[in-house]
């Protein structure tokens, strides 16, 4: 078996082949921290980790960069309404971002690099642009690249440059697909909209030294900390589909301009989040952040817990393909709720199992747990397929559950699931392991009544046991009756 990938820039599947055998090379875009990330951010962030994750866990050796946009038209904007300096403001956004990804379990890249600190290697690279008349100095006392120089403009975003709107320039951080712009690689200082953010650059221009303040452009950023962590070459590009033009477009045509060499060799991008199937936004009422979202459902249950609503929001997202569009909606999570809960007392089942104290695994356990493996880095070398994951993992719960309804298991096949789901939950991230010691953790009083409840109903008194129960239920404890016996569980 071999990896499979979809690949943006040629438009098909392909094996994956990484530059090196000993080392991928990955880079996905950072946020741009002046507000609170919204769902749909962290979808994008999901399929990262998705990627990421599934790399490794089939062995790969990834090492991962991500940038901090915090140099940029939104930050200096909403830095100076907040009457904030750049740096003070980008940095509380930041680690609100770092909080919300780690609720969802999303591993953080290796090197997290705020591109403030590599403002001069983008002026090194833009000198370079220059001189090899890749950009120029425009008369807005702006840095542009110029589109017509690079061939292959528009190749990985599968533009017609024919009939394309061009001969413009760009000073925006975005614009349009319909327009093939030359775009700003060092933005012109302008003080009514800028206050105190500006950066000093000398540039050799026609054999003239000329110094240009204020700030580098949002596309050369990326080239700039690719550059800086990678070097020339990287293997793998992630990002979100809105990206691919014009942002990953122009990274490409300015970091190929300077090196004469392929920058990324795959790239791969998500398809968009939507809220009740409809583009999300403020004014349509359907804007929401991670916070948003665990202060609606607590509202529709107070005993929820955040991380069980964070476990049920990734859930979500792994149940769509990533190359397809995301819909969020309440009655999803709900839904995502009730399997995550399932896959909980699946788990303080097998946790509460104390098994025949054997030293040995059944060959037909030994089978299935080979054969359910074989099957799951099947589904997820064919383009990371995490729903189909999903169905081996909740068939292997449920031939779980029946093993323990049978009492089959012994210890050893016990520890055997474990370290099974420990493997492929690598991937996942989903399953708690804590609840396999859950029967831990209950208070000898709690069991020494649910014991008391047990005898009353071999006694045939039930009225006592209806009592019982009621005592342990105001300790805020439930009763599970079960074949094999009851246990209490503490209710969260």
């Amino acid at each position: 078996m071999s990896l499979t990938l979809y690949n943006t820039l040629t438009h098909q599947k392909e094996v994956f082949k990484p530059r090196r055998a000993d080392e991928v090379k990955l880079y996905y875009c950072g946020p741009t921290p002046y507000n609170y990330a919204h769902i749909g951010n962290l979808r994008g962030y999901l399929f990262s980790d998705l990627i990421t994750r599934s790399l490794r866990f089939l062995w790969y050796n990834v090492k991962t960069v991500m940038n901090v946009t915090d140099i940029d038209d939104k930050t200096i904007r909403d830095s100076q309404k907040a009457g904030k300096n750049l740096k003070e403001y980008t940095e509380f956004y930041t680690q609100a971002f770092l909080e919300d990804i780690d609720h969802i379990h999303i591993r953080r890249a290796d090197t997290i690099a705020p591109i403030s600190l590599l403002v001069d290697e983008m002026i090194t690279l833009i000198q370079r642009l220059l001189d090899t008349g890749y950009a120029y100095l425009a008369n807005d006392n702006s840095i542009y690249y110029s589109v017509a120089k690079f061939s292959h403009y528009g190749e990985l975003a599968n533009l017609d440059m024919k009939g394309m709107i061009s001969s413009v320039r760009i000073n925006n951080d975005e614009y349009e697909k319909e327009q093939v712009a030359d775009f700003a690689l060092w933005k012109a200082y302008d003080p009514e909209k800028d206050g105190p953010n500006r950066w000093d650059a000398t540039f050799q221009i026609d054999g003239k030294t000329v110094s240009v303040s204020w700030r580098p452009g949002w596309h050369i950023e990326c080239s700039a900390c690719n550059m800086r962590f990678f070097w020339e070459q990287i293997d793998l590009h992630l990002g979100g589909i809105d990206n691919i033009f014009p942002h990953h477009q122009n990274e490409i045509a300015q970091t190929e301009a300077i090196t004469g060499k392929e920058f990324a060799k795959y790239w791969m991008h998500c398809d968009h989040l939507l809220v009740d199937n409809k583009k999300m936004a403020k004014s349509a009422g359907n804007f929401y952040t991670l916070r948003d979202i665990v202060t609606e459902m607590q509202k529709r249950d107070i005993s929820l817990r955040p991380e069980t609503i964070y476990r049920a929001f990734r859930l979500m997202s792994l149940q769509s393909r990533y190359r397809e569009s995301f819909n969020f909606t309440f009655d999803r999570l709900i839904s995502s709720l009730a399997t995550i809960r399932n896959i909980d007392k699946t788990m303080k089942r097998l946790g509460r199992y104390t098994g025949n104290n054997v030293s040995w695994v059944r060959k037909e356990m030994s089978q299935k747990l080979d054969t359910v493996m074989g099957d799951f880095i099947a589904v997820i070398e064919e383009d990371f397929n995490s729903p189909e994951a999903l169905v081996l993992l909740f068939d292997f719960l449920s031939y779980v559950n029946t093993q323990i309804d049978t009492r089959t298991l012994t210890l050893s096949e016990k520890n055997a699931i474990t370290d099974f789901l420990r493997s492929i939950d690598t991937v996942f991230a989903i399953l708690d392991f804590s609840l396999l010691e859950s029967r831990l953790d209950i208070p000898d009083a709690i069991q020494d009544l649910l014991q008391e409840r047990t005898d009353a109903k071999a006694r045939r008194d039930f009225a006592r046991a209806d009592i019982i129960r009621g005592e342990i239920e105001r300790q805020w404890y439930r009763i599970i009756d079960e074949a094999q016996g009851s246990h209490v569980e503490k209710v969260e």
